[in-house]
């Protein structure tokens, strides 16, 4: 689709082409094919903007120039896998791999060197560039302009990971020792549990993997330069030290160059350094060692944003040695911190292994002591000390969180992998970069001075104190907003649904903004007023000033710029409708004022107007500056790159959960206190600021003693976050890390839980990011968190539902041959028992709604394990009641059978139905079925007692099932005595739910061991 959009110039057009956006391939096919017509004399693409300019023969009209660019499109399309780009095919250099015999590149203050020695340096000239020889040497010598690419996870190491944890080591060992004791079966259950938890991640991290990549914007692919004394178009990875780099609006900085040339140039830079403002480029240069990145005006960075004016630039430095390579090299340094779940499963794993061989010894020397045969009891022993691993665990752990993944995505809330669900949830601090993430890295008009009133500008609104004000009813007002308009290079379209589209710089943009909201039509008050000059800012001069036709041959003169300098170039003020003669006190005021605002972080400029006679031809034969006289002053426009909607609201939130909040900011600490305070983001009374030039004074020790007592990292680099980062985790605290540029990559990296965004962030901080916000809404952070908490406080659930049923089947097994009353479960049967009362149910636990007050209660301590040691004591009591209900039940069947398959069964089906009614007890530490207060209902947890009840009932009437677990049919009384063995557990450890005096606990199970020692002895009487 191709619309012409400025079209009033004869000779003369613009374009919109839909197919040009982000396609630098269209764009150089335009450029180049296009200049082969002789009606067209040049052609400029912009693939950000989708716009093409076209200058082309004065006798032609516009329409018959876009017939010959529809036809160029469609012959593109129909050819593009054909098209030859010869002319800039990119170098045959591997990004991911350095020639053997690349040389280091010299590194200097290039900032506090002369341009002149710059170049001498180089041996190059802004006017000749370098040879085609020297290019290719320097190619040949230093290597390509290209970046490392961060690794990207590959399916194969998505799928490795989901085995690198140790519970599921410990299954792999278990199913190793089956097979090398003939328990085929065994093995083979065992395998396909720890496969069936490997396929639940993978699914989980490699759809979310997909969908975070699908968001990586194009790049691109080509600068100008000069080489051999011409204008050249070259691939970027072409681009070499000694270059003349030609900057133009719209295009990215190709190298690290060192500024030649300016005029108006200025740069966006907040990828780089945070800076929410582009920065007005100078040539001098500086003076002191240690000027921060931000602050060196005369240097131009790979990757950093042209907005206006046009320059050139020496290159000094490409690839690695570039400050964004210097970036990546410190993405590729940062450790990756494992997160406080993956840690505690672990250590939870490895006390498993302690008890694993604790058991197996101790089963193995009683049963040899007793007489047993040694193969016998080393089967026996082995099979216990495999029950003693919940097989559910690494299943219910990874279900959950891939369910949280799912969840989480309804939100916008990409989750790359599993652990950091779960690490969200034990944040206590969380970073946050203010550009692009508290703020929408966009300039926006908030306030106006104009009449000696302040307006503030709240969502398009215009308002007065109390009073909204209708910019039509207010001519002031409105002739400052037209001013606004016309002295403004952004370019304004509309598309047919109504919608504009401006492109220029942030601070322009703003003003066009501004005068769309009022309700200003820019397009028909520029068609109104034609541009006749433009008077840029100059080095000391900073305003702008432009001139308009109007309507009866007059012309009109529209400035804005520095207060200051315009308000001393003023004669005139309009108050109240009347045009009065302006003074040095009020010039004085209008300074106060411009102060005040600047003191709230505004960037502010001043707007006057004056009228010309049609004796002033306005030709531009260096007569700009006679133009900007007499001028009538109309008021200051204060702009600000706004907090996002709802910033406030999350911080307060966060602060709600204990969580502490940190800014880190390139911007200076005047701009980050006055945002800062608005977010109120400090809890304590004071608001603590730290300015990069003290971190850079401070030890490693000293500054994680000052972390996390600072609110606010202002001036910072890309090197502090990450500092910043490591300082706060080695105070012992779980670091959350929000960004979207290049510069906070290194920190996202080293962050426990790293955050970036979807939209505008950029493909470096998206890559190294474990969470991307889709849609860079701050305010989903608050869910994540929650969901979180919730998920580790399910997942403590359904461990401590695991420990204490596994448990039960050791102290059933052990207190059996202790006794020499029979082994009341074999192998297989312990195998079943735990694949049918530890996942489904257990999963089932893990999917509890979140409690009322999950974030109005500080972040858990990271150190603390997932079973703490008052968790102990209870665990060890309900598996001791489920187990001495199980016995009491075996002691009736073998009463009643002897040691027989009957009596087995009997215990087999007891212990079975006790755990799975322990499933309801394990819903809650505090909450019983007796409670007034009842839980929340749990619908999975319904069906999966329901559906593990009727798998046991099948196993039971099943033959071949039966066969396989050596069970046999039961009689009704068998039933009835197995139904009261399983509840009599329940109401137990529900009505003892609560109890504080342990001691009291721990006396009744020296009662209940020395009863079951009586009935050991009595039974083998």
């Amino acid at each position: 689709m191709i619309k012409a959009i400025h079209t009033k110039v004869k000779g003369r057009a613009r374009y919109k082409i839909t197919e040009l956006h982000k396609s630098p391939e269209l764009k150089i096919y335009l450029e180049q094919q296009l200049v082969k017509n002789p009606a067209i004399l040049q052609v400029h693409a912009n693939i950000l903007t989708s716009n093409l300019l076209v200058i082309f023969q004065q006798d032609y009209h516009y329409q018959q120039i876009q017939e010959l660019i529809e036809k160029a499109i469609r012959i593109f399309i129909d050819t593009q896998p054909k098209i030859d780009f010869k002319s800039i095919i990119p170098s045959p250099h591997k990004i991911t791999k350095a020639d053997s015999n690349i040389q280091a590149q010299k590194v200097e203050n290039w900032h506090l060197i002369p341009t002149s020695k710059v170049l001498q340096t180089f041996k190059t000239s802004p006017e000749s560039g370098l040879s085609s020889a020297s290019a290719a040497d320097n190619l040949s010598k230093y290597g390509a302009n290209v970046l490392a690419e961060t690794e990207l996870r590959s399916n194969l190491s998505i799928i490795l990971q989901q085995f690198q944890s140790l519970p599921v080591a410990l299954l792999g060992v278990a199913a190793g020792v089956s097979i090398f004791t003939g328990g085929l079966v065994d093995a083979v259950v065992i395998l396909g549990v720890v496969g069936l938890n490997a396929i639940i991640g993978y699914v989980t991290e490699s759809q979310s993997e997909r969908i975070i990549n699908s968001l990586k914007h194009h790049q691109q692919t080509s600068a100008w330069v000069v080489r051999d004394g011409q204008p050249k178009e070259i691939p970027i990875e072409d681009v070499v030290v000694g270059d003349i780099l030609i900057l133009k609006p719209g295009n990215y900085v190709a190298a690290d160059s060192r500024l030649i040339t300016t005029d108006s140039l200025s740069i966006d830079e907040s990828a780089l350094t945070g800076e929410s403002i582009p920065v007005n480029k100078d040539t001098e240069y500086l003076m002191g060692e240690d000027v921060p990145l931000g602050d060196r005006i005369n240097m131009a960075y790979k990757g950093t944003y042209i907005t206006t004016g046009q320059g050139l630039a020496a290159v000094v430095a490409t690839g690695k040695y570039t400050e964004m390579g210097k970036i990546q090299q410190l993405v590729g340094e940062a450790q990756a911190t494992e997160t406080p779940l993956a840690r505690q499963l672990d250590e939870v794993g490895g006390q498993l292994v302690l008890i694993s061989m604790g058991i197996c010894g101790l089963v193995f020397g009683m049963g040899v002591w007793r007489g047993y045969g040694l193969v016998q009891m080393l089967k026996s022993s082995i099979s216990l000390a495999v029950a003693a691993v919940p097989e559910g665990l690494p299943t219910i752990a990874t279900t959950t969180l891939a369910l949280g993944i799912l969840e989480m995505r309804k939100n916008k809330v990409l989750v790359r992998s599993l652990a950091a669900v779960e690490a969200l949830g034990s944040v206590q601090t969380i970073c946050m970069d203010k550009t692009g993430t508290i703020t929408e890295n966009k300039m926006s008009v908030v306030e106006i001075h104009a009449n000696s009133r302040q307006i503030q500008v709240v969502e398009g609104d215009f308002v007065d104190g109390a009073d909204e004000i209708n910019p039509y009813a207010d001519d002031e007002l409105l002739k400052l907003i037209h001013v606004s308009v016309l002295c403004n290079e952004s370019e304004v379209s509309k598309s047919t649904d109504g919608e504009y589209a401006v492109t220029g710089s942030a601070t322009e943009n703003a003003l066009i903004y501004m005068a769309i909201a009022a309700g200003v039509d820019a397009i028909a008050l520029r068609e109104k007023y034609p541009l006749l000059q433009t008077n840029l800012r100059s080095e000391n001069r900073n305003l702008m000033s432009t001139i308009h036709q109007t309507h009866n041959q007059h012309k009109f003169v529209a400035v804005k710029g520095s207060p200051v300098e315009v308000a001393q170039l003023c004669q005139y003020q309009v108050k109240d409708g009347q045009l009065l003669p302006i003074d040095d006190e009020t010039r004085q005021k209008i300074e106060i004022e411009n102060d005040r605002m600047a003191g709230k972080a505004l960037r502010v400029l001043g707007i006057a107007y004056s009228h010309l006679d049609e004796y002033h031809n306005g030709n531009g034969n260096g007569n700009g500056k006679n133009h900007e006289s007499n001028l009538t002053w109309l008021g200051l426009v204060g702009m600000a790159d706004p907090i996002r909607k709802g910033a406030k609201a999350l911080i307060a939130d966060f602060h709600q959960a204990g969580i502490d909040t940190v800014m880190i900011t390139g911007d200076q600490s005047p701009t980050a206190y006055a945002i800062a305070k608005e977010l109120e983001l400090n809890r304590d009374p004071q608001l603590e600021i730290l300015d990069s030039t003290n971190i850079n004074n401070l030890t490693p020790e000293a500054l994680t003693a000052l972390s996390d007592k600072v609110d606010v990292f202002a001036r910072i680099s890309p090197s502090n976050k990450l500092q910043i980062v490591q300082a706060l985790q080695g105070a012992g605290k779980v670091v959350a890390m929000t960004g979207d540029g290049i510069n906070d990559a290194p920190a996202l990296k080293a962050a426990q839980v790293g955050v970036a965004m979807g939209k505008g962030g950029t493909d470096v901080a998206r890559e190294v990011a474990d969470i991307v916000l889709e849609d860079d809404r701050l305010e989903t952070m608050i869910i994540a968190v929650s969901r979180g908490r919730t998920i580790y406080n399910n997942i403590r659930k359904s461990v401590h539902f695991l420990l204490s049923t596994n448990l039960s089947e050791i102290m059933v097994m052990t207190t059996a041959t202790a006794a020499g009353i029979g082994e009341p479960l074999n192998a297989i049967q312990l195998l079943w028992l735990n694949l049918v009362t530890d996942i489904f149910p257990g999963l089932s636990l893990a999917l509890e709604a979140p409690e009322p007050e999950v974030l109005n209660q500080p972040p858990r301590n990271p150190d603390e394990p997932i079973i703490k040691n008052s968790d102990l004591g209870r665990i060890a009591f309900e598996s001791v009641i489920i187990s001495a209900s199980t016995l009491a039940a075996y002691g009736y069947s073998l009463a009643r059978y002897g040691i027989s398959p009957q009596a087995s069964t009997i215990a087999f089906m007891s212990l079975t139905s006790a755990q799975l009614l322990h499933t309801i007890s394990s819903r809650s530490e505090t909450h019983s079925i007796f409670s007034k207060e009842k839980l929340p209902t749990n619908p999975y947890l319904n069906v999966a007692i329901a559906g593990s009840f009727g798998i046991q009932i099948l196993a039971i009437a099943i033959p071949p099932l039966r066969n396989l677990l050596r069970i046999t049919p039961i009689s009704l009384v068998d039933s009835t005595v197995i139904g009261a063995s399983a509840v009599v557990p329940l109401l137990v450890n529900e009505s003892t739910k609560g109890a504080k005096d342990w001691r009291l606990i721990n006396s009744k199970f020296k009662i209940q061991n020395s009863k079951l020692k009586n009935f050991g002895n009595g039974a083998l009487k």
